[in-house]
């Protein structure tokens, strides 16, 4: 039995396969008489859809989503939201040649091991296909935190070794890379298509900026505000660690540099990067992951086959150069969700 439910006061449930006939999820908890704008959720899909980024990988989906249930007249019901999206453009016998070996890097072993059975179409559920589905309910999540006066933005900040130096947001949208550095964007573009010219992959860091929260959200123990989104972004594949304001900075830093002091208009600094004791203090919450290289690599490497014979494999397949440029809207809608239903258990719908 594998656990598919994320949330408490806001809780989805996602389902399907990388190959598979579709993938959905099952959003329930949300309030009633919300007016979703479909478009919205439409360009959130779209930003993270396999073809939509010359710089991903070429498999072309539309990822158009249908709702089967918990809307009416444009507005959510309050009972559970069902969103499906088909997958039409699978190339399942890519991956025949290596039904009965384990990829480097990827969860085949450990599937295997656990369940006694894997779907080994393009890695079945554990593919990072399976975050179409969270992104549809971070997108209707993020309308109603919007409409609350709270906003999240994730970008770019290191692929491989090309740092971002700049902040200006402004540029997030405009490049392929989502960095908010226009100089830093072209050379990271040239990396990922040297990487894919190499048969190579490389990872980054992806930085996440959330503003207007108020003081006051989180619990001070076990559902610390960091400690929910921690949970909700570790859950997210390809994603090998996380830091919240000067994170491992401040291993060298000392207290008098580290602590955030007060005056009359608030806090001085935020190194905390927005959170004091599991609770937002009101300065904006900012936390950076690491995104490891994509595992699909079309190099030969060792590996073993279902009866633990030592063997080589090489992944041919339509697979992301860098899984880092696809993977920052998942960041915002996983933050998303995580928020809205902490919201909703704080102070209801």
């Amino acid at each position: 039995m594998s656990k598919n439910s994320f949330g408490t006061a806001l809780k989805i449930t996602t389902f399907g396969e990388s190959h598979g006939v579709a993938l959905g999820v099952v959003i329930d908890g949300l309030e009633s008489n919300f007016t979703l704008d479909l478009e919205a959720i439409q360009k959130e899909l779209d930003r993270r859809r396999p073809g939509g980024n010359p710089l991903g990988t070429t498999r072309n989906e539309s990822d158009t989503f249908e709702i089967l249930s918990g809307i009416f007249e444009g507005k959510t019901t309050g009972t559970p939201l069902a969103i499906i999206i088909r997958n039409t453009n699978q190339r399942s016998d890519d991956y025949n040649n290596i039904s009965e070996l384990f990829r480097p890097g990827h969860a085949d072993y450990t599937w295997h091991k656990k369940f006694g059975i894997r779907d080994w179409r393009g890695g079945g559920r554990s593919s990072g296909r399976e975050t179409a589905a969270r992104l549809a309910a971070g997108a209707i999540a993020r309308q109603i935190l919007a409409a609350k006066g709270i906003n999240i933005i994730a970008y770019t900040t290191q692929l491989g070794d090309v740092v971002a130096h700049e902040r200006d947001f402004s540029q997030v949208p405009l490049n392929n890379t989502s960095t908010p550095d226009k100089k830093a964007a072209e050379e990271m573009a040239n990396l990922i298509e040297r990487m894919r010219g190499e048969n190579e992959s490389v990872g980054g860091i992806v930085e996440c900026q959330i503003t207007g929260l108020p003081a006051g959200l989180g619990e001070p123990l076990f559902d610390k505000v960091d400690a929910l989104l921690s949970h909700a972004i570790m859950s997210i594949g390809a994603i090998k660690g996380i830091e919240f304001g000067d994170g491992f900075k401040v291993a060298t830093a000392y207290g008098s540099q580290n602590n955030d002091q007060l005056g009359k208009e608030g806090f001085l600094t935020n190194h905390a990067g927005g959170v004091n004791g599991g609770i937002t203090n009101g300065e904006p919450l900012i936390f950076r992951v690491a995104v490891k290289p994509t595992a699909s690599i079309e190099r030969e490497q060792k590996t073993i086959n279902l009866e633990g014979e030592e063997t080589t494999i090489k992944v041919v397949g339509r697979h992301d150069p860098s899984i880092c440029i696809r993977i920052v809207p998942v960041i915002e809608a996983m933050s998303a969700v995580t928020l809205l239903s902490l919201w909703y258990e704080q102070y209801g719908r």
